[in-house]
């Protein structure tokens, strides 16, 4: 992939066959986790009723899920009182939803735009914005995959099984650079 260049109100970029088969590939897992994530949530029939959707009230069991969805009210210390508990439970159910579908949405652009054999991508500004969110949601999730640390190498030894997956994480990153210095420049 040759660097994001901006022109005027778009920005392009050309993507290889390859490079499209992995993008769209990890997108497409991240949009399957969080899909399944809202299948999981039990129906509300007062939710029904008011329009107003709410989701689980518990943080994700899965570490990458857990990482995608953060908790909305950290709780401070190993003790926490049922009133900080009920309080992280309540933000959860509330917030949740919506930036589920942020997620799924901001997925969904990168799969509509991000051609399914290579070639060229142009995004409007709008567009850009919603890949740079789900590039995120990617390296979070490959980051949490591998246990990408900030004392880590930038190259891990062959025999590592994370090596491969450490190489897509740092082209990721390059794709994100590259695509935040391009909307950074008019």
């Amino acid at each position: 992939m040759k660097p994001w260049k901006r022109k005027g109100e778009l920005v392009h970029a050309d993507i290889d066959r390859q490079e499209a088969a992995v993008l769209r590939g990890l997108v497409s897992q991240i949009d399957d986790m969080l899909r399944a994530r809202i299948e999981e949530t039990p129906q509300d029939e007062l939710a029904e009723l008011t329009g107003i959707r709410t989701g689980p009230s518990t943080s994700p069991d899965d570490p990458i899920l857990s990482r995608l969805l953060p908790d909305f009210h950290r709780l401070d210390d190993d003790n926490p009182s049922k009133a900080d508990l009920d309080s992280a439970a309540v933000l959860r159910s509330l917030h949740e939803p919506t930036l589920l579908d942020l997620k799924t949405g901001v997925a969904a652009v990168v799969l509509e735009t991000c051609p399914m054999y290579g070639g060229g991508i142009r995004l409007s500004l709008e567009q850009a914005d919603a890949w740079l969110s789900a590039l995120n949601d990617v390296r979070l999730a490959l980051g949490t995959a591998i246990e990408v640390t900030e004392d880590m190498p930038d190259e891990l030894p062959d025999d590592d099984p994370r090596s491969p997956h450490l190489s897509v994480y740092h082209w990721l990153t390059w794709v994100q650079e590259s695509l935040v210095q391009a909307l950074s420049t008019p």
